[in-house]
């Protein structure tokens, strides 16, 4: 067995339905190791795959992690967490730590999206969620992107390009896939399509957006950050910047958990 570190070790494990991702800190805060990784068969394959994948950056073993906590879709399926935490909580700890005036924080995962609002300490505030259909999530994306064709990394960009976007008037994934064909098949430009998919996604951010109520010093986390047709379309549509912050936007909310469970070490939990 390894010696034990110097200092304490904490990590966060975030499973989604898309992607997991895990975060290795030190008693400091300071993030020693990182990762994200498509999702296996079983949430608890995803966990302790990206978990290695992250503590072999930094030269650890599991056994000296002092606490780990979990978040995200599969968070109560971790065998080796110590404590589950809402996605919620993480992203909103996670964006303050990394940007502390942030006051809102719109999460865009695979399985749901989140528009969370933050007081001045980073607390939570006031928050929405569309968790009822995949109309407002990354999963909405993938599946557009598979019916036209393309790689779901190739969807954003190829949004930019549309000159003509086209408005699509389905309000459930399934339909909406349907329209999206008889566009294609009536010869309709996929640029205008994929322009027209993304729109939709933005309406229903938005309206969580209006719900909350959106505040000055925005960020954008989860996959959908990574969507530079997205990122465009919320930011021109919701008149806002969003802030960028000083680690990948997709691993705050494994970042969220891991501060956490730094916290409550801290308070004798």
């Amino acid at each position: 067995m390894s010696a034990p570190p110097p200092y304490p070790i904490f990590a966060g494990i975030d499973v989604g339905s898309i992607t997991a991702e895990a975060v290795i800190l030190d008693g400091a805060g300071s993030i020693q190791g990182s990762v994200i990784i498509r999702v296996r068969p079983r949430v608890e394959q995803s966990a302790r795959e990206a978990m290695a994948m992250a503590l072999e950056q930094t030269g650890l073993g599991q056994e000296q992690i002092d606490l780990c906590f979990s978040t995200g879709y599969g968070r109560d399926s971790i065998a080796f967490s110590s404590k589950n935490i809402s996605e919620i909580s993480c992203h909103g700890r996670g964006a303050h730590h990394l940007a502390p005036d942030i006051r809102t924080v719109l999460d865009v995962g695979g399985q749901d999206c989140k528009v969370v609002r933050l007081d001045a300490d980073g607390n939570l505030d006031d928050f929405a969620m569309n968790d009822k259909c995949a109309a407002g999530t990354g999963r909405f994306l993938e599946m557009m992107a598979r019916t036209l064709s393309v790689d779901i990394s190739e969807l954003g960009p190829l949004a930019l390009r549309s000159k003509r976007p086209l408005v699509l008037s389905s309000q459930c994934t399934i339909f909406c896939e349907m329209e999206v064909m008889q566009l294609l098949y009536g010869g309709k430009k996929k640029a205008d399509i994929a322009a027209g998919v993304h729109a939709a996604l933005v309406r229903r951010i938005k309206a969580l957006a209006t719900r909350v109520g959106l505040h000055e010093r925005v960020c954008i986390t989860g996959g959908g950050s990574k969507n530079a047709g997205l990122v465009a379309m919320l930011e021109r549509d919701l008149d806002v910047r969003f802030q960028p912050l000083a680690a990948d936007p997709q691993i705050v909310g494994a970042l969220g958990a891991a501060l956490i469970a730094r916290d409550r070490s801290a308070a004798g939990g």
